[in-house]
């Protein structure tokens, strides 16, 4: 099991993760799209979707840093406790953004008609995935912050345990052994952030690699407005059809 759990789960979330984003942009182009529904409501949208998606920034920043780094190199540039507080804290702030944002598309999504009729079971089920991961960072977060204890947490140094399997596995050296050490919060985390993975594909969060980049290099498009009509009355006529503009 513990094999199974922090070796082959997470190869077969991270080959879906690739192989469906190929077969997405292969076979499912039109697809590709938030399906946005800005016209069905706009002021709740307008509040939700920038807090979740700054929140969402920086906590990608925030794994960046604490999981891909390594502690080593992180402590030639500052100290372990300067470091937690700027995890923690910055941690925090994005997390309770995400999370904000989160709660109130989910909320718009519900309470407005028409949101709600255009949202899928893939939608709902993937908001409930993505709510989980979000949940479960936070409790992490807070829980590293001395806020709340949670048992086996309380010198629990993530970086040393969670960070090396992470990054063991990318380069195909896992080490699944460091991952039956790690609080149950942890590893709930970690399985349920990977399942995101391998969902990811087929919902909505494709648009994640989106980008206009074409917007750059693209043509003018060029707007011709209509001829103005003069107002119906007794002698006039209609302006001539054609390239020409009537004198």
């Amino acid at each position: 099991m513990t094999t199974f759990l922090w070796v082959i789960f997470p190869y077969i979330c991270l080959t879906i993760f690739v192989g469906g984003h190929i077969w997405r942009y292969r076979y499912d182009k039109f697809g590709w799209t938030t399906r946005s529904s800005q016209l069905y409501e706009s002021r709740l949208l307008r509040i939700g979707s920038p807090l979740f998606h700054f929140g969402m920034l920086w906590v990608v920043m925030g794994h960046f840093l604490g999981l891909v780094i390594p502690k080593t190199w992180t402590q030639t540039v500052i100290n372990d406790e300067a470091y937690h507080v700027v995890a923690v804290t910055g941690g925090m702030l994005a997390g309770a953004a995400a999370l904000s944002g989160l709660v109130i598309l989910i909320y718009r999504r519900r309470m407005t008609g028409p949101v709600f009729s255009a949202t899928t079971a893939n939608d709902k089920f993937m908001y409930l995935v993505l709510a989980v991961v979000i949940l479960l960072g936070c409790l992490n977060t807070i829980q590293s912050s001395g806020m709340i204890a949670v048992a086996g947490t309380e010198h629990y140094d993530y970086r040393e345990g969670v960070s090396v399997w992470f990054r063991s596995i990318f380069w195909f050296q896992p080490q699944p052994e460091l991952m039956t050490g790690a609080p149950w919060s942890f590893q709930a985390h970690s399985l349920t952030a990977f399942f995101l993975f391998a969902i990811w594909p087929f919902t909505r969060l494709v648009h994640v690699f989106s980008a206009p980049l074409g917007y750059a290099v693209r043509p003018y498009i060029v707007y011709r407005s209509r001829d103005e009509r003069p107002v119906a009355a007794v002698g006039s006529r209609a302006p001539k059809r054609g390239w020409e503009q009537n004198r």
